[in-house]
C-alpha cells in the first residue's frame, strides 16, 4: 500500500507527533464514534467556507452525549482545546482551529422531543434545519430562521453562530427562538442554561453554576450604561456575547451562549421556539434600472408593506445565475430585460386575499416610486420555491466565478438603518474602486444587512494589504451610521479583531471576562471572539504565501478553470453537498455521512495533494485512491454544486494519473475493454455465462476479478443487435441511431424497439458503421470509468469521425443509454476540444430529449394506443438529471393517451456502472440504493410499469428489488404502438 505523507501546514510549526498519537489511543480506547487523526482526515476539517485553512489536532465524530463527556474529559487531561462543528460552513473561520474538532452532524442529529401545544421542541445539535423542519411539517410546525444554506446548516452551528436568514424581519434570530441549551463546560460540568434568575431567587443548582450567575448579574449591573452607548441599535448584530441578554428582566443565559461559536461550552441540546407554518405566501419580483433605486425602495417598502422578507439580488449575480444549467430557466422566466438589481418581497399569512392585496399594494407602490410595470408577480407555491432557489444560492453563485480573483467575506455582514443603506452601498462601492475592485450585492435588505463581497486575489499579497484596507474603512464608515460590522454570519478570524474599535476597551474586556467565566483555561476554540490573531495574517489563509501547485500533465483539458488545480480550487467548501434533499449530490455521502465520502472532501483532498501539502506523490496514493473511489461518477455535483465542481471529471483524471503509476488490475482491464471483447464473449456466451450459473465460480471469480459475489453479472445474449446502415426509410426525416454497447450486446430490444418507434414516426433511421470498419462504435465510457483516457480518446475519435458528417448535415444522433450518450455531449468536449466535438454534442439528444422536442415543437406523429387505467413509475439516471434531461422520459411517456406517469423523487440508485459490481463498492452501492430509490420500487405495484433508461439502473432494481421488468422508454413507447403499425414498420425493417 501506498501511504500519503507529511501533513497540512499548521499555524505555530507544530506537528503531529507522539503526544498527539497518545491523544489518538486514548480516544480510540474510551470513544464509541469516529475517531480520525491520519493526514487526509485532518486536511479535510482544515477547512470551512471562509479564506482560512488551520488543521486540527485530530477529529472525533461522537455518537452521543456520553461520547462528547469522554472526548471532552481526554482533551482536559491532554491540555488541548476544543472545537465543535456542525456542517463546517462557517464563512468567518471560526469553525477552524487548532484544536480537537467534534463533528456532530454525522451522529448527533435527532429531534429528542417535541410538544406541539407549547410549540418547543429540543433537538441535538448536528440536526440539520431542513431536517428538522421536515419533522415539524406534520404538526404545521416550523423553526423559521431559514438560513440560505438550510440544506446543510445544522442547529448546533446556527445556535453557536446565532444565524438570521432571510424572513428575521418577521420571526428574529437564533437569540430570539432559543430558549434553552443543555451545555457542557470545559470542565466537565453538565448545565441546563436558560432564564437568568433574579440574586434573590438563585437557590438551587451547583455552585459553579451559582457563581456564573452571579458573575453574570455583577457584570451587566456593571457595563449597562456602556452597553446602550456601544451596542449598535440595530436588529442585525450577532458581534461579540449577547451581553443584552444579562438584563435583571428577561435575561437569558441560554441566550447568552447563542452566537458565542463555540468558545463558552458544548451544546448537547438546545431547546426552540417553534413557529405555525403561513398558509399564504406571495412574492413579488421588483425590477429596477439602478441599484441605488433598489437602495432608496427598501424602506417604503418594509414600513408601508410589512413584508415577511425583502432580499436583494443584484446584476453580478442575474449574470451568473444565467450562466449556470440549474438556474438559467428560472432567470428566463422571472427576470425581465437587464436590471440593475431585483428585490424578492414576500408576504406571508393565513389569508390569501390578503396576501394578494398586500402583492397589488406592492405594484402600486413600486408605480409611485417611479417603476410602473416593474414587478413580477409570482403567486403558486412551486414557483415561488424556484425563485426563493436563486436567492438561497446566492453566495455559492456568486463564488462560481472562475480565475484567481473571488468575491471574499470579509465585511459581508455589515448592517444599517435602512435610511442610510442607499448612501452606505454607494460609499462602499466608491471604497472598492479606490481600490481597484468592485463588489456583489445581495441578501436581506429588509434589514439593511446586505451581504457584498469584494473581488480580490488572495493568492497576492497585495490582495490580502488591499483586503485590510477596505475592511478598516468599511468599519469606520459603519460606525458613523451606527451601524454593526457584524451582522448574520459571526465574527471567527476574519471580524473579531475589529470588536475593540466597534465596541471600545470595557466591552472588549468584557467578553474576555465571560470567556474567563466559563472557559477560565481557554479550552474551547481559543482564539474566536476573545483574543484573535490578524484577520488578515496569510499564514492562516488556505492560499498561504507558500502555497503552489504542482505542475501535472492533465490528461482531460481543463483549459476553461485555467488547468486542474484552477477546477479543484472551485470549491469554497460551502458545503452544498452535504445536503440529503431528493436532488442527487452527493449519494455517497448521503449513504455514509462521512467528510470523505463528499464532492467537498474529496475537492479538499485533491487541493491538498496538487499543493503538496500532503506529501509527495500523495496524488497517486492509496489515501487518495480511497477517497476518490467511492464518488458513484454521478455528474450530480456537476449541475447541483454552484461552484461547478465536478468530481465526476475529476475521478477520471486522477484515475489516470493513479493508474500511471500502480498499473491496472484485471477488474480494471475487464470493464475498459469490454466493447472490444464483447463479439466474443457474445460468441462464446456460453462460457462468459457460466460465472452465476455454476456453483462456486461467483465466489473463486471475486477473488479472481474482483466482481463481487453477491450480484449477478449481465447476462451475454444469443440475438446482439449487429444491424447497421439504413434500418427503416420514412418521410418525416432522416436520424442517426448511436448504438451503445450495452443495449447492443446485454439488451438488444430496446435498440430494436426504438428503430421501431422512430419508424412509426416516420423517420429513415440510420445507424452508422465506424469509417475503420473495424468495431462498432463507442463513446469510450467503460475506458473513462477506469481513467484509461488515451483509449477512450481514440474511441471518441473514432466515433466523432463516423457521427460528424450527420451532425453537419443537421441530423439528429440519438442514443438510449443516458451515460454513452451524454458522454458526446460531455467528456468528448474535454478530451478532443473543438469545434468538431462542439458540433456533435449539440445534435446529439436521448430519445425522449428528441421526441419531446419533436411534438412540442408540432412535428411528431407518433400513433399510440390508450393505456387507460394503467399507470408508470419513472426513475430517472443521474445523467439525465445532471443535464436537465429527466423531464423529457415523463413528458414523452404522457403522449400514450390516458398512461398515469410519476417520476420517483430520489438520488442515484447506486449502481453506478461497474461501481455497484466491486466487491469493496457493493455495501456502499446498496446503502444508497436504500436512500430512495430500492424502497419506492418495492412500494410499487407489479402491474404498474417501472420505466429506467439506465442499464445499470434496471440491474440494480432487479437485484436490491426483485423488479426485473424494468424497462427503457423506447420499449414502453413500442408497446403502444397500434398492432398493425408495429408489424407495418418491422415488415418495412426486415422486407
Amino acid at each position: 500500500m501506498t501511504q500519503a505523507t507529511g501533513t497540512v501546514r499548521q499555524t505555530s510549526g507544530r506537528r503531529v507527533g507522539p503526544g498527539d498519537s497518545e491523544l489518538a489511543r486514548k480516544l480510540r480506547s474510551s470513544v464509541r464514534g469516529d475517531v480520525l487523526f491520519d493526514a487526509f482526515s485532518r486536511g479535510r476539517y482544515a477547512t470551512d467556507a471562509s479564506i482560512y485553512q488551520i488543521e486540527p489536532l485530530g477529529v472525533v465524530v461522537p455518537r452521543d452525549e456520553e461520547d462528547v463527556a469522554t472526548a471532552l474529559a481526554v482533551a482536559r487531561d491532554a491540555g488541548v482545546p476544543v472545537l465543535p462543528r456542525g456542517g463546517g460552513t462557517s464563512q468567518c473561520g471560526q469553525t477552524v482551529n487548532e484544536a480537537l474538532v467534534l463533528d456532530c452532524s454525522k451522529y448527533m442529529r435527532e429531534m429528542v422531543s417535541l410538544d406541539p401545544e407549547r410549540q418547543v421542541a429540543v433537538v441535538q445539535p448536528g440536526i440539520v434545519l431542513d431536517q428538522l423542519n421536515a419533522l415539524l411539517a406534520p404538526q404545521g410546525l416550523c423553526y423559521p430562521v431559514d438560513v440560505s444554506t438550510s440544506a446543510q446548516a445544522t442547529i448546533g452551528g446556527m445556535t453557536g453562530n446565532n444565524s438570521c436568514g432571510s424572513r428575521s424581519l418577521r420571526y428574529g434570530m437564533m437569540v430570539n427562538n432559543v430558549r434553552a441549551i443543555d451545555a457542557v463546560l470545559p470542565d466537565g460540568e453538565a448545565l441546563h442554561l436558560g432564564e437568568l434568575p433574579p440574586l434573590d431567587q438563585l437557590n438551587g443548582g451547583s455552585e459553579r453554576y451559582r457563581r456564573i450567575v452571579q458573575d453574570m448579574h455583577a457584570l451587566y449591573a456593571r457595563e449597562a450604561e456602556e452597553l446602550k452607548a456601544r451596542f449598535p441599535a440595530v436588529h442585525r448584530r450577532v458581534g461579540g456575547y449577547n451581553l443584552d441578554h444579562l438584563k435583571p428582566e428577561g435575561g437569558n443565559l441560554a441566550k447568552l451562549l447563542v452566537g458565542s461559536e463555540g468558545t463558552l461550552a458544548f451544546f448537547q441540546r438546545i431547546e426552540l421556539d417553534l413557529w405555525r407554518v403561513p398558509s399564504h405566501k406571495t412574492l413579488g419580483i421588483c425590477h429596477f434600472p439602478t441599484f441605488r433605486k433598489a437602495m432608496e425602495a427598501a424602506k417604503p417598502i418594509v414600513d408601508e408593506l410589512s413584508p415577511s422578507a425583502v432580499e436583494l439580488v443584484d446584476h453580478t449575480l442575474i449574470r451568473l445565475g444565467r450562466e449556470i444549467d440549474m438556474f438559467r430557466p428560472i432567470m428566463a422566466r422571472y427576470i425581465q430585460g437587464k436590471p440593475e438589481a431585483v428585490l424578492f418581497v414576500e408576504f406571508a399569512g393565513e389569508d390569501r386575499n390578503q396576501e394578494l392585496a398586500n402583492l397589488r399594494r406592492l405594484v402600486e407602490l413600486m408605480s409611485d416610486l417611479g417603476h410602473p410595470g416593474g414587478v413580477v408577480e409570482v403567486t403558486e407555491p412551486a414557483e415561488q420555491k424556484a425563485v426563493w432557489g436563486v436567492r438561497k444560492a446566492g453566495l455559492n453563485i456568486m463564488m462560481s466565478m472562475k480565475g484567481d480573483g473571488k468575491p471574499v467575506s470579509f465585511i459581508e455582514d455589515c448592517a444599517v438603518a435602512l435610511e442610510h443603506l442607499p448612501d452606505y452601498t454607494e460609499r462602499l462601492t466608491s471604497i472598492f474602486h479606490k481600490y481597484g475592485t468592485d463588489g456583489t450585492w445581495y441578501a436581506h435588505a429588509s434589514e439593511g444587512c446586505l451581504h457584498v463581497r469584494p473581488i480580490i486575489n488572495l493568492k497576492e499579497e497585495e490582495g490580502a494589504r488591499k483586503m485590510r484596507a477596505i475592511a478598516e474603512e468599511a468599519f469606520e464608515m459603519v460606525r458613523e451610521y451606527k451601524g454593526s460590522h457584524s451582522g448574520e454570519h459571526g465574527d471567527g478570524i476574519v471580524r473579531s479583531e475589529f470588536h475593540r474599535i466597534m465596541f471600545g476597551e470595557r466591552l472588549v474586556e468584557a467578553f474576555g471576562e465571560v470567556k474567563r467565566t466559563f472557559d477560565p483555561g481557554g479550552m474551547m476554540n481559543p482564539g474566536r471572539i476573545v483574543d484573535p490573531p490578524q484577520m488578515d495574517d496569510r499564514s492562516l489563509m488556505r492560499f498561504n504565501p507558500d502555497y503552489r501547485t504542482i505542475p501535472i500533465q492533465a490528461a482531460l483539458d481543463w483549459s476553461d478553470h485555467a488547468g486542474f488545480a484552477g477546477a479543484v480550487e472551485m470549491c469554497n467548501n460551502n458545503g452544498t453537498c452535504r445536503k440529503v434533499d431528493a436532488d442527487v449530490m452527493c449519494p455517497s455521502y448521503r449513504a455514509t455521512r462521512d467528510e470523505q465520502h463528499l464532492t467537498r472532501g474529496r475537492a479538499n483532498s485533491l487541493r491538498l495533494a496538487i499543493s503538496g501539502q500532503l506529501g509527495e506523490q500523495a496524488l497517486t496514493s492509496d489515501d487518495m485512491y480511497a477517497t476518490m473511489n467511492t464518488c458513484l461518477s454521478c455528474k450530480g455535483c456537476r449541475r447541483e454544486c454552484p461552484t461547478g465542481v465536478d468530481m465526476a471529471k475529476m475521478k477520471v483524471e486522477f484515475l489516470h494519473h493513479y493508474h500511471a503509476r500502480h498499473g491496472r488490475r484485471l477488474r480494471d482491464r475487464l470493464v475498459a475493454y469490454l466493447p472490444r471483447y464483447a463479439p466474443w464473449a457474445a460468441r462464446f456466451r456460453w462460457f462468459a455465462n457460466a460465472r452465476d450459473a455454476l456453483p462456486g465460480l461467483a465466489w473463486l471469480g471475486e477473488r479472481v476479478t474482483g466482481f463481487t459475489a453477491r450480484r449477478h453479472l449481465p447476462r451475454w445474449v444469443a440475438d446482439p443487435f449487429n444491424e447497421a446502415g439504413t434500418l427503416s426509410r420514412g418521410d418525416t426525416g432522416r436520424v442517426v441511431l448511436f448504438a451503445d454497447t450495452f443495449n447492443r450486446w446485454f439488451e438488444p430490444g430496446h435498440l430494436r424497439d426504438c428503430v421501431d418507434v422512430l419508424a412509426a414516426a416516420g423517420y429513415e433511421v440510420i445507424v452508422p458503421r465506424s469509417t475503420d470498419g473495424r468495431r462498432a462504435l463507442c463513446c469510450g465510457r467503460t475506458f473513462l470509468s477506469v481513467g484509461q483516457v488515451d483509449q477512450a480518446r481514440e474511441e471518441a475519435r473514432r466515433t466523432l469521425e463516423a457521427l460528424l458528417p450527420y451532425a453537419r448535415d443537421g441530423v439528429p444522433v440519438i442514443g438510449l443509454e443516458p451515460s454513452c450518450l451524454l458522454t458526446l455531449r460531455d467528456e468528448f468536449r474535454t478530451m478532443l476540444p473543438g469545434e468538431e466535438a462542439e458540433q456533435l454534442a449539440s445534435g446529439s439528444f436521448l430519445l425522449e430529449e428528441f421526441l419531446a422536442r419533436e411534438a412540442e415543437a408540432g412535428r411528431l406523429d407518433l400513433p399510440l394506443e390508450s393505456r387507460k387505467g394503467q399507470r408508470a413509475r419513472v426513475h430517472v439516471h443521474c445523467h439525465q438529471k445532471a443535464f436537465d434531461a429527466g423531464g423529457a422520459v415523463e413528458r414523452v411517456l404522457r403522449l400514450i393517451p390516458d398512461l398515469e406517469v410519476e417520476t420517483i423523487k430520489g438520488t442515484c440508485c447506486g449502481m453506478a456502472g461497474a461501481f455497484g459490481y466491486n466487491a469493496e463498492t457493493y455495501e456502499l452501492s446498496m446503502k444508497v440504493g436504500e436512500l430512495d430509490v430500492l424502497p419506492a420500487v418495492r412500494d410499487t405495484d407489479a402491474d404498474t410499469w417501472l420505466v429506467a433508461d439506465g442499464t445499470s439502473c434496471r440491474h440494480q432494481m432487479a437485484h436490491g428489488a426483485g423488479r426485473d421488468d424494468a424497462r427503457h422508454v423506447a420499449s414502453v413507447l413500442a408497446a403502444a404502438l397500434p398492432g398493425d403499425v408495429r408489424d407495418s414498420v418491422r415488415a418495412r425493417r426486415t422486407g
